[in-house]
């Protein structure tokens, strides 16, 4: 087998991997823990977490009339069974309100407040900064090649 020595080192594995499916998903999870690892030490900055981000982030791009609870929980990167208790978090933080729908008492729809704006901008830079990063790290080829990879993945 001809497996990468990069990742068997980092976690100084000194068998083969059985499949070379194992060492992607391995090197795959170790790069994902390490850019959460950079996002959640940006976020914490601003006493949130990525996830709550994540929502500011898709409330900010839908824009006045907001989302409902459920569509919010649908388009995050990470999904969290638990939207409504986040929700209910980042409510008391300031950074989103909710208010029920007069005709449909299920839809609660989430706006973000001008504090939940303030957060995201004060996070721009730093963001932009793990992104500059990566950029730099690897050629735009390479990262449209990934892209095209990580959908083959989902699918």
């Amino acid at each position: 087998m001809n497996d990468s020595p990069d990742i068997k080192k980092e976690i100084k594995q000194s068998k083969p991997f059985e499949y070379k499916s194992a060492e992607a998903i391995v090197a795959l999870l170790r790069t994902t823990d390490e850019i959460k690892r950079r996002i959640s030490e940006v976020t914490a900055r601003e006493d949130i977490t990525p996830q709550q981000y994540n929502v500011l982030r898709i409330l900010r791009g839908a824009g006045y009339d907001g989302l409902p609870t459920l569509e919010v929980g649908k388009r995050m990167i990470e999904r969290s069974p638990g939207i409504t208790r986040l929700i209910d978090r980042m409510e008391k933080k300031g950074l989103v309100t909710r208010n029920r729908s007069g005709s449909d008492r299920r839809c609660v729809p989430c706006k973000i407040t001008s504090r939940g704006i303030e957060v995201l901008d004060s996070l721009r830079d730093p963001m932009a900064r793990i992104e500059a990063d990566i950029d730099q790290k690897m050629s735009s080829n390479n990262l449209d090649l990934l892209i095209e990879l990580l959908a083959e993945l989902r699918k």
